[in-house]
């Protein structure tokens, strides 16, 4: 597998596990702290596979922003949370930096 297949299974599993952490209600609810937890530890053993080749700075801004955007997406669509004109533009900044990084980049472990 490549690395970017690693970094982005790190952040579906990241985005699934944030997602039902919301749902945990503080670690009081067996099934979503469950899957919250296993989520997390798939996606850092994707991303520490990601940083034998991906420097960390890159691959944490790539996740990190990658993964506010979808988990933001899956909370407006499934938990009903509403965004703000600021939020969306201010998500569109992160895809904008997002994609920088990954085609102009000399870092970014192309």
């Amino acid at each position: 597998m490549t690395n970017f297949v690693y970094l982005g299974l790190a952040i579906v599993a990241e985005v699934i596990a944030t997602s039902f952490l919301a749902k945990a209600a503080g670690f009081t609810r067996l099934a979503p702290t469950a899957i919250a937890i296993a989520g997390y530890t798939v996606a850092f053993y994707f991303l520490s596979l990601t940083l034998r080749t991906i420097p960390t700075g890159v691959a944490y801004a790539i996740w990190s922003g990658v993964g506010i955007v979808l988990v933001s997406a899956v909370a407006y669509f499934w938990q009903g949370q509403k965004l703000d004109w600021a939020a969306v533009i201010g998500m569109g900044l992160i895809i904008a930096g997002v994609l920088v990084i990954n085609l102009f980049s000399k870092t970014a472990g192309h």
